[in-house]
């Protein structure tokens, strides 16, 4: 059951159909274009945070290899301190001996 559309009605709407499709497609172009450069910053982005990603463990494998580092001289500063101790205590009994 179709009814045909009357022509002054056709003549009235078909370019007003018309503007607005034209609309659109500008708009999905624009859409489009936007999308492309979204995306490409997003690619920048990305790529930055990995870069900085990369240098950040660098960074923290150079600290655990300081902090191991340190880690490794602990048990050598503690006897050096423990000898300083024995000698300052030796150095009291000889003084204490000669006066």
């Amino acid at each position: 059951m179709a009814e045909k559309v009357p022509s002054w009605l056709g003549r009235l709407l078909l370019p007003k159909l018309s503007e607005i499709s034209g609309d659109i497609k500008a708009l999905n172009a624009r859409i489009d274009s936007l999308e492309k450069t979204m995306n490409t910053r997003f690619e920048t982005v990305n790529a930055r945070i990995g870069y900085l990603q990369e240098s950040m463990n660098a960074r923290f494998e150079a600290v655990n290899t300081r902090i191991d580092s340190l880690e490794k001289r602990m048990p050598v500063i503690e006897e050096l301190t423990a000898i300083k101790i024995r000698l300052a205590d030796l150095e009291k009994r000889v003084t204490s001996v000669e006066a």
